[in-house]
């Protein structure tokens, strides 16, 4: 069996280190349990992946409990490339007379 990335005796000398959950008086998402956040995080800085590397199974551990929000999800240019070659709109035409010429 392999060693585990965060045995209990490392665990007991961290988890007093940690804050508490602070009060939600307006609800909200429960948080992720500390160990297994720290867990992660051991486990990509360990490994040398990229966050979005992960394994899978542990993000289909999440969605089979409904514990993945999908609200707050992005995309940028970074995880799904641009579009080449598409062509651009008309140039954004001004919406107010300039003040001053340009350049002097």
């Amino acid at each position: 069996m392999s060693k585990p990335l965060l045995p209990d005796d490392l665990w007991a000398i961290v988890e007093p280190l940690l804050p508490a959950e602070p009060p939600k008086p307006k609800g909200g998402r429960p948080r992720v349990p500390a160990r297994a956040a720290l867990t992660g995080i051991l486990f990509v800085l360990k490994s040398g992946i990229p966050w979005e590397m992960l394994p899978q199974t542990l993000l289909d551990r999440l969605g089979a409990a409904d514990r993945i929000d999908w609200e707050r999800a992005s995309l940028d240019s970074a995880s799904v490339p641009a579009n080449r070659g598409v062509r651009r709109s008309d140039r954004t035409q001004p919406i107010a007379a300039r003040w001053a010429p340009i350049g002097t």
